[in-house]
């Protein structure tokens, strides 16, 4: 990973059948999942059961900098809406 990309999540393209990709947010929505959890618990348990040690670490080190976000999560001051 590049010394840039530690203060955002990465965003990732991926082509999907735009029927699909709804289908998936209704079935999510209906039955309370967030698509977004859902497909990053999938990516992490596919790891998990698939990687070797250097994707394992790779996991490890994602988990420890997702958990230092969350930390700041709502730390942060709301912007003022007047600036």
């Amino acid at each position: 990973m590049a010394a840039d990309d530690k203060d955002h999540t990465f965003a990732t393209r991926f082509r999907l059948p735009r029927r699909m990709w709804d289908a998936y947010g209704t079935a999510a929505e209906r039955t309370g999942v967030d698509r977004s959890a859902d497909l990053v618990a999938h990516v992490r348990d596919f790891i998990r059961q698939h990687g070797n040690e250097q994707e394992l670490a790779e996991l490890e080190a994602a988990e420890q900098e997702l958990a230092e976000r969350r930390a700041r999560k709502g730390g942060r001051p709301k912007r003022d809406a007047s600036a």
